[in-house]
């Protein structure tokens, strides 16, 4: 469309919505298009501001019949930048940040531009919480439609897990409200299957007694330490308690106030955990962490459940470079370590990442077919990541990754659709059961056969 094209349809487009409609050089078009990813630097014709459902559906009738692509975008807090559409229209629902809490019925209802941050702030005030996001500015809705990965899923199951009901505008512009009763096939399908079949305005979801404190934080040791502490971590975690979860993370220690400077920038590897028991059971179940010997930093303590959830927010700063690789290790063999021995320990940069988080507990309590999501069965999930703000820093950034997923992929099987780059269709079917993958392809044919909600780790509509 051309930019003369462009004015007349921010006129019909305002005609037809409540919010803001933006174009290129108005004020809050940019803020409306930035997202997580620095690598990302996408334009898109025109930006709606939705005020509410009605404006959603205004906007996807807008888009289909004049045949311009739609992305949405709740927060920008995804890897890909698929949240905006270069030339196209970028629905944004981050002006949507209500958020309601029954105490009584331990229940809450979101809305998309609502983050964990905000969530569980409203939560813990009613000493309630639910699965969400490690870092605080991770949005609610996006997260939770691809799984919901956190802190608690071993305990309380993925984010997915505990939605209750949504309302969902579908490609056909009909709002619909989905559960378990209502639209089963689309409940099914929204979990785990990410923004495919349509735009989430609410959702709802169950929540548990946590905190308000609980002990968390992360102990770190010298990378020479790298190779018995994990095989320490891949035992421990197999007798591991469902109320404690434990990352075992190489990075370089960060310029933090509470590391001493001459510890900064120093190769180690970490152990962060997790554990929403009493304080007397949490040392308990602790305990066998003295067989690592003294930490260089020892960080673990009782904390606010909030604060926890604020521990890795320095990667959720809009900005950076992001690149990275993912997938679901049913096993942490020998061999598996020791390609990651190899290659982790060349990490580049203070920001940059190889981050190894468990599933189990109530995460694999589900049946593999109940929800979209797939792969419970996993032990556990590996994330490499490189950040970089400098525009040399790129190259070599991403070929350490390459190189190090290429080691580790022997040992992958599946992925998290939540952390996926831009890596083509075969990875994204890779992150679903085969039945699963057809069951999706039948919904996406059903309610979206044109493919109007594309920009995303696509399910294409079966043929």
């Amino acid at each position: 469309m051309s930019p003369t094209g462009g004015v007349a349809a921010a006129r019909d487009l305002a005609g037809l919505v409540r919010g803001a409609v933006l174009r290129p050089g108005d004020d809050g078009y940019d803020a409306a298009r930035a997202v997580w990813n620095g690598r990302v630097d996408r334009r898109p014709l025109l930006v709606v501001r939705a005020a509410g459902a009605p404006d959603v559906s205004a906007a996807i009738t807008y888009a289909r019949r004049q045949d311009i692509e739609l992305s949405v975008r709740s927060t920008g807090h995804n890897v890909t930048g698929w949240a905006v559409s270069d030339g196209g229209l970028t629905l944004d629902l981050s002006g949507l940040r209500g958020v309601r809490i029954d105490p009584k019925r331990r229940l809450a209802t979101v809305e998309p531009g609502v983050l964990w941050g905000q969530f569980d702030g409203e939560a813990q005030a009613a000493g309630l919480a639910t699965t969400g996001g490690r870092i605080s500015t991770t949005g609610v809705a996006g997260l939770t439609l691809g799984g919901g990965y956190g802190w608690l899923m071993r305990s309380h199951g993925l984010a997915a897990d505990n939605l209750v009901r949504l309302d969902l505008v579908t490609a056909d512009s009909v709002a619909r409200t989905v559960s378990a009763t209502e639209n089963p096939d689309l409940f099914w399908g929204v979990r785990g299957g990410g923004g495919n079949f349509g735009v989430a305005t609410s959702l709802q979801f169950r929540l548990h007694p946590v905190g308000p404190r609980v002990t968390g934080g992360a102990a770190f040791y010298p990378a020479g330490e790298l190779r018995r502490v994990m095989r320490w971590y891949r035992d421990f975690m197999a007798q591991a308690p469902d109320e404690l979860s434990a990352q075992c993370n190489v990075l370089r220690m960060p310029p933090a106030p509470f590391i001493d400077a001459d510890l900064h920038g120093r190769l180690v590897v970490a152990i962060a955990v997790c554990h929403v028991g009493p304080a007397e059971r949490a040392e308990r179940d602790l305990a066998p962490m003295r067989a690592l010997g003294p930490p260089l930093v020892h960080g673990i303590r009782t904390m606010r459940y909030t604060s926890l959830q604020r521990l890795y927010d320095m990667a959720g700063r809009f900005g950076p470079c992001v690149y990275g690789r993912s997938g679901h290790l049913p096993a942490l063999s020998d061999a598996a370590i020791e390609a990651l021995a190899e290659h982790a320990s060349r990490i580049r940069s203070t920001e940059s990442i190889v981050m190894i988080s468990p599933l189990g507990g109530a995460v694999a309590r589900v049946g593999e077919l109940d929800t979209a999501v797939s792969h419970r069965s996993a032990a556990f999930n590996c994330a490499v990541d490189a950040v970089w703000n400098e525009p040399a820093e790129a190259q070599a950034s991403i070929r350490w990754v390459e190189r190090t997923w290429a080691a580790l992929r022997p040992f992958q099987a599946g992925v998290y659709v939540n952390e996926l780059g831009d890596e083509g269709p075969e990875r994204v079917e890779e992150a679903y059961h085969p039945e699963a993958w057809q069951r999706l392809r039948a919904l996406k044919r059903r309610y979206d056969p044109s493919n109007v909600f594309h920009l995303n780790q696509n399910v294409p509509p079966a043929d």
